[in-house]
């Protein structure tokens, strides 16, 4: 059923196309000609339009996406940071100790 309803699907299209096809080969007036014309140039500025909101937002989520990859750098940057304070930090404690364990030794 689903092959059937795709099929039938085409052929609407099909067809659509051949209607669309015929309307403009049976032209045959100025009058059908400007009609056709005022037609045409509203779809291109609609068209242009749609182009220009489209740009505006790639443009603005290129911006946002620039935004978000500055975060996550100063965040990586940020827990780098963090990591070798925290390894230092464990590096001075294992020294703590062994010194500890080194002077109990002696004793």
């Amino acid at each position: 059923s689903a092959q059937i309803a795709d099929l039938q699907q085409k052929l609407l299209d099909a067809d659509n196309g051949d209607q669309a096809k015929q309307r403009w080969d049976s032209i045959a007036t100025i009058l059908e000609a400007k009609c056709a014309l005022k037609y045409l140039l509203g779809e291109l500025v609609s068209s242009k339009v749609q182009e220009s909101k489209l740009q505006s937002s790639l443009e603005q989520s290129q911006a946002s996406c620039s935004d978000v990859q500055k975060m996550l750098m100063e965040e990586r940057n940020h827990i780098a940071e963090l990591e070798a304070e925290f390894q230092n930090q464990i590096l001075v404690q294992e020294q703590q100790h062994q010194e500890k364990v080194n002077h109990s030794s002696w004793k």
